[in-house]
């Protein structure tokens, strides 16, 4: 990996832990509105993003889940499911905004994985937590999307760093 991929990664993985750290309150639990999940959209403008995403994710809750040891496996798995699926189905769009509704309906959907683990740690109602954990995971990713376009605007997120 080159450095410039890998420091790259690098700040958006700690971007996601300082937006992790911020939010805490409203990010973990059945009822969650995870804010730095909008970084979810960075494979849409470059599948090598991947990384950060999912080194952000891993010590997000490595540091701040109070279902620590649940969420280094469900939430991380969750994560690498979606982001894969979002990968493999990009290449098939050209548009970037469809790309980003294709990879926010993915990680809305995914969340069944996020409910099974609720229903695991804490005996929550499997449908209850896959519901509202796939609400506040689409209003995130909805208004992560024009914020990523504009991010994209000014740092050219697909050339950022080499294919």
């Amino acid at each position: 990996m080159k450095i410039k991929t890998l420091t790259v990664n690098g700040l958006f993985a700690a971007m996601y832990i300082v937006v992790s750290m911020i939010i805490q309150p409203i990010a973990f639990s059945s009822i969650q509105f995870r804010v730095p999940e909008i970084f979810n959209h960075l494979v849409v403008f470059n599948k090598k993003y991947i990384y950060g995403v999912v080194l952000g994710v891993f010590l997000s809750n490595l540091f701040f889940s109070p279902m620590m040891p649940y969420d280094i496996v469900f939430g991380v798995a969750q994560s690498i499911i979606g982001l894969v699926i979002t990968i493999f189905t990009a290449r098939f769009i050209k548009s970037v905004w469809k790309r980003m509704w294709v990879n926010t309906i993915v990680f809305t959907v995914t969340m069944f994985i996020i409910a099974f683990e609720l229903k695991l740690a804490l005996n929550f109602p499997f449908f209850y937590s896959w519901g509202t954990a796939a609400v506040g995971e689409f209003v995130v990713m909805a208004i992560g999307m024009p914020i990523m376009m504009a991010i994209h605007k000014k740092a050219r997120l697909d050339t950022l760093i080499e294919e």
